[in-house]
């Protein structure tokens, strides 16, 4: 008689569609210590491999779960079968309990919880192998485990035995890492689900899945007509996935009066409550859940699902500096899962709350968080393993660049790593606290000046991501000590935390002259809160309707939240919205300007600000706790190289028109156009563009002595532009564009570079006697002549004026000749001499 209950187990295992690839799985494991199992949802896979592992092994089991909910589910389930309550041959360890002993074989742990194992002690001692479930479902620290067990393997535990579980087709990539060069053995067993009829039951036209709020009432009205629907129709237990707590809740309360029990089922109830939605009653149940009951548990009596077809995801904007989950719609693979829950002991039916021409257009898979998710606990955990970026380990995807330098940024800002990534003895106490970095240094920092007991409190309403009307974050405290739906997993939590915070900083040891630790709960909350989130405590902009936070984001509250209209807020959560310019508050908390610097010092900047406002260099200084100005006052003597800058903005702003630009300057400027449209390079290009591009190079001496606009007036402009002019090609200016030309009368005529090409506006009796039109620019270029009457009125235009004197001065001499009779008009204007009075000089 064999008296070990896992050896009698194995003898006459239930009937499940895993047995058939047991054998294989224990020879791969005998053979090379590592394997994949690639089975469907309700082969039976948690329940009867870790045993068999177990057998084979000498050392523990432990058996890695995404989710609290379902490592003490698998738990009980197999302790059932060995006919032992749990804690005897089958325990688990989540966060916060633990259950098992010296004589535990097989251990459900959370992922997080071998995280952290494996941060204390990577040898796991008295831990013959490791079962990672689930691995499909590509959480982040599911994706880390995987890489931090191949490493322990390849370099500490040869003789650790790993198997990694998939329901998809991932499963060849993670037999890829697992397995080293060979790749690890990859078993395949098939599912035996019953047939599953499909039914489409798409929301009315003018009612949306979705708004900036949430998930719409309408729809979730929806969601409960087609559980009532489906309880008409069909017969059997009914399982309902909804995206969140919230939403099952909301569900739950429509269902009020359906002949049927109706039970939510989420991670945030009682161990007592998700009992009473795993098990059978002697009614007819509705079990509301969220996407807990997907895959990693069994729900006995289950003939009917209804799928909403929304999922959470997390989602970070880094660029705003706000993190969280989102609602998205499921996966194909998602969707498959889910209506798999239907057809696992009898023939079924899922119900889908959308089209099948919206089915085809979901993704196939889920993207994996470590695609979309806050990395900060991530990167401290690489941290802590010696490994900053990751490199070396076997990752399913590398972490995205930018994610990465996000949450490093958040890491050296609360003291966890040094600028090169790696961790500092304060920031192992941060990962020994088993929360997100952020929360963990908000507990320790506001034990040091709250107490233990207050920090953790308020610490384990931020972990629990509890939801307030108004976003009033001190009102949930307070309804949270005087019991409620949430208050037992509060508490818990509560004592958790304060059980992490070291002896050494259980006293008030940083209290502030204030008396900090004797602080309203309005103002602790807030504390926390901007110990948590630095970057997101926000100050009332003067417009009295929004805020500013110190990230430099926007953020907006709720209509009707009595946080409206504080001064100074700790965002605790606050959500991005796609297209909106602020952020909307979720949570939050008061907190004044003296406790936000005491937060968050690092913050806390003094800059000399110049800029050009209105035509004048405006110089202050100014204090800043991040984005947010606290203070400004004027600055007497600003720095020259800050006064130049403003004035370039200036100039690049309102134009080269605030210059003082003179004829000669004007001039100057068009005889440099002129020459760089002729030969190019080294000419200056002295278009605006160009000008405005290379101020420094012919403005830069001028600008530091500039004030304001009537300063600009002063500066030489000639003098300036002169600084671009090349060298030794300078010293020919004169010859290359003459400012004037002497004409054959001796007048000197100015030549007007406006045009295209050069003009020369002169009277016609001061070129009698040139046999040619002069030229310019080395002869490459011929003036334009402009020839003028006597009082001065274009008579002729001629490029070619020995052209001219043959065909075009006889026709225009008669006219002059009758309206200028006191003026000579020679018949041969080539051999006449020219005069500056317009007569004829005679021989």
């Amino acid at each position: 008689m064999l008296e070990d209950p896992i050896s009698r187990l194995l003898a006459a295992p239930p009937d499940l569609p895993v047995r058939s690839g047991l054998a294989e799985l224990v020879a791969a494991i005998g053979a090379g210590g590592t394997a994949v199992l690639q089975a469907p949802p309700g082969t039976g896979k948690t329940t009867l491999v870790p045993p068999a592992l177990a057998a084979l092994v000498a050392g523990r089991v432990v058996v890695t779960q995404p989710r609290r909910i379902a490592a003490r589910a698998a738990a009980r389930r197999l302790a059932y079968l060995l006919g032992e309550p749990v804690g005897e041959s089958v325990g688990y360890a989540v966060r916060g309990e633990h259950r098992g002993g010296a004589a535990t074989r097989v251990e459900f742990v959370t992922t997080g919880v071998l995280l952290r194992r494996l941060q204390r002690d990577p040898d796991l001692p008295g831990t013959g192998g490791v079962v990672l479930d689930e691995v499909h479902e590509r959480h982040l620290d599911g994706d880390l485990a995987l890489a931090l067990l191949v490493d322990v393997r390849a370099n500490l535990r040869d003789d650790l035995a790993l198997v990694a579980m998939s329901a998809t087709v991932e499963a060849e990539r993670t037999a890829d890492l697992l397995g080293g060069a060979a790749g690890a053995p990859m078993i395949a067993v098939r599912g035996s689900l019953h047939p599953v009829a499909e039914l489409w039951c798409p929301p009315p036209p003018r009612v949306a899945r979705s708004d900036d709020r949430g998930v719409t009432p309408g729809f979730l009205d929806h969601v409960a007509a087609c559980v009532r629907r489906a309880l008409a129709e069909q017969v059997g237990d009914v399982l309902v996935f909804l995206p969140g707590a919230g939403e099952v809740m909301q569900v739950a309360r429509r269902l009020a009066g359906v002949g049927a029990d109706v039970r939510p089922l989420h991670g945030r109830l009682s161990h007592r409550e998700q009992d009473l939605a795993l098990t059978q009653g002697t009614r007819r149940r509705v079990v509301v859940s969220t996407a807990v009951a997907e895959s990693s548990l069994t729900v006995p009596g289950v003939r009917v699902v209804v799928d909403a077809g929304l999922a959470r995801q997390p989602r970070t904007d880094h660029r705003r500096g706000l993190a969280g989950l989102v609602t998205v719609s499921v996966s194909r693979a998602g969707a498959t899962q889910r209506a798999g829950r239907a057809g696992r002991e009898a023939p079924g039916a899922v119900y889908r709350c959308w089209s099948e021409g919206d089915h085809a257009r979901l993704p196939e898979h889920p993207e994996p968080e470590i695609a979309t998710a806050d990395l900060t606990s991530f990167a401290l955990d690489l941290a802590c393993w010696g490994s900053p970026d990751g490199t070396g380990l076997a990752l399913m995807d590398p972490p995205p660049a930018p994610a990465m330098a996000a949450a490093r940024a958040v890491l050296v800002g609360i003291g966890a790593v040094g600028p090169a990534g790696a961790v500092t003895p304060r920031g192992r106490t941060i990962a020994g606290v088993g929360a997100d970095p952020r929360l963990a240094r908000a507990l320790l920092d506001g034990a040091a000046v709250l107490g233990p007991r207050r920090a953790a409190e308020i610490v384990a309403v931020l972990a629990d991501d509890v939801r307030a009307p108004g976003g009033d974050l001190v009102a949930a405290l307070r309804s949270l000590r005087r019991g409620g739906p949430d208050a037992a997993a509060w508490a818990e939590q509560t004592r958790r935390l304060r059980a992490a915070v070291p002896a050494s900083r259980g006293r008030a040891a940083h209290g502030t002259d204030r008396g900090t630790e004797h602080l309203t709960d309005d103002l602790a909350v807030g504390l926390v809160v901007a110990l948590a989130h630095p970057d997101r405590i926000a100050r009332l902009r003067s417009s009295g309707s929004a805020y500013l936070m110190a990230s430099g984001t926007g953020a907006v509250l709720a209509a009707g939240s009595p946080l409206t209209g504080l001064g100074w807020l700790a965002i605790a959560d606050a959500d991005r919205g796609a297209g909106r310019r602020d952020a909307v508050v979720r949570s939050a908390a008061p907190i004044d300007e003296s406790l936000a610097l005491e937060a968050a010092p690092f913050l806390l900047r003094d800059e000399d600000h110049v800029g050009w406002d209105g035509g004048t260099v405006v110089a202050r200084r100014i204090s800043w706790l991040g984005a947010i100005e606290l203070a400004s006052a004027p600055l007497p003597d600003p720095p020259r190289a800050l006064v130049a800058a403003a004035v370039r903005v200036g100039l690049d702003r309102d134009g080269l028109g605030l210059l003082p630009w003179s004829a000669a300057a004007t001039t100057l400027r068009r005889r440099l156009a002129f020459l760089h449209a002729t030969f190019g390079p080294p000419w200056p290009d002295v278009g605006d563009e160009a000008l405005t591009r290379t101020l420094d190079a012919w403005l830069g001496p001028d600008l530091a002595r500039v004030r304001s606009a009537r300063d600009l007036q002063r500066i030489g402009v000639p003098a300036a532009l002169r600084r671009l002019l090349p060298w030794p090609e300078a010293g020919r200016l004169d010859e290359l564009a003459p400012e004037r030309v002497t004409a054959a009368s001796g007048a000197k005529v100015a030549v007007d570079y406006t045009a295209d090409e050069p003009v020369l506006a002169v009277r016609i009796q001061d070129v009698f006697g040139w046999t040619a039109t002069p030229r310019i620019a080395a002869g490459r270029v011929p003036l334009v002549l402009h020839l003028l009457s006597p009082a001065r009125r274009p008579v002729a235009v001629t490029a070619d004026l020995a052209s001219f004197w043959r065909t075009g001065y006889p026709q225009v001499r008669g006219e002059l000749r009758r309206r200028y009779p006191r003026h000579a008009w020679p018949d041969d204007p080539l051999t006449a001499t020219a005069t500056r009075t317009g007569g004829i000089a005679r021989h």
